[in-house]
């Protein structure tokens, strides 16, 4: 894609902090080009309205000008405080890696700690309080909110590290960080989502309920989308190290009709929840990722505006 960075190049930067800044700068130069214009402006000095905030502290200028409901920041209100949920489990391991010298590729692993690494950096810098949190079936590496000198350098630290996790297990460790995190905020959640999502419902659920905000984004290689192996192979579910001789031809349909209906539940319940879904694969370009994630967040502030309205 002409003026974006390959994501294959932007993951030769050993540099994990290195390569979140590349992002963000290519990515806010694009802005200035581009529909969201402003948008970094409008984050560091207000808040998106929330049903149940007080009318008398929307700004009316601001919605004069752009048709969007916010709250001032007042100085001795909290910013924003962001929580990274980073899926670490074994399946997240999948990807193009090559081999030894001649490895071109990475992990969705990989990918999601950058894209983590990129928010993060991008949300830092408007001065909002970012964490991180690592899990597999449980968290792995827990990291609080906060904005501080020296704490970004210490959440890139903890996303350059190799995920070893087992099976994936959304129910304990959502439960966790909501228990610990009392204050509203805002959660994102950066996982495969190839796993059971039963339980994935009442905790995000539970998480709006207690009026953050909540952000999914799916990450998938290209080949988990379309299935596209040439011949029969003994393919290895990742997590319970099970093996099965698949012939990719007679498998394909059966296996993208399922996964179809696996991400048609997964946007289904997001929508129903207020939830922002984003579902990527390992090929787009970062800046895009970023892209994705101010629109929606814009977008959510419009429907905000536009439910006051409709209740007037």
């Amino acid at each position: 894609m002409k003026d974006f960075i390959d994501p294959h190049a932007l993951m030769r930067i050993k540099s994990m902090e290195l390569r979140a800044k590349v992002v963000v700068e290519g990515a806010m130069h694009g802005l200035h080009r581009s529909p969201y214009h402003g948008f970094s402006v409008e984050f560091s000095e207000y808040r998106q309205y929330a049903p149940g905030d007080d009318m008398r502290h929307m700004d009316w200028r601001v919605y004069a000008r752009s048709d969007r409901h916010f709250i001032k920041k007042y100085e001795d209100e909290t910013n924003l405080r962001v929580n990274f949920l980073v899926d670490h489990s074994r399946s997240m391991q999948f990807g193009q890696t090559g081999d030894g010298d001649n490895k071109t590729g990475f992990t969705k692993a990989e990918y999601a700690a950058t894209l983590a690494a990129t928010l993060a950096f991008f949300l830092s810098g408007q001065g909002d309080a970012v964490g991180i949190t690592t899990f597999d079936e449980d968290i792995l590496e827990l990291v609080p909110p906060r904005n501080r000198p020296g704490h970004l350098r210490r959440l890139m630290l903890v996303l350059e590290n190799q995920p070893e996790g087992r099976a994936t297990e959304f129910g304990k460790p959502l439960e966790r960080v909501a228990n610990m995190q009392t204050r509203r905020g805002m959660f994102v959640l950066l996982t495969d989502l190839l796993a059971p999502i039963d339980e994935l419902g009442p905790r995000l659920g539970f998480l709006r309920a207690r009026g953050h905000e909540v952000a999914v984004f799916q990450i998938l290689d290209p080949r988990e989308r379309s299935f596209d192996f040439d011949t029969p192979a003994n393919f290895i579910d990742m997590e319970s190290g099970k093996k099965m001789v698949i012939n990719p031809d007679s498998a394909r349909e059966d296996y993208q009709r399922q996964m179809n209906e696996h991400q048609e539940a997964v946007a289904t319940l997001c929508e129903g929840l207020g939830i922002a879904f984003h579902s990527l694969t390992t090929d787009r370009p970062m800046e895009l990722a970023l892209h994705d994630f101010l629109a929606s967040r814009a977008g959510q502030a419009g429907s905000a505006a536009g439910r006051v309205r409709r209740n007037r």
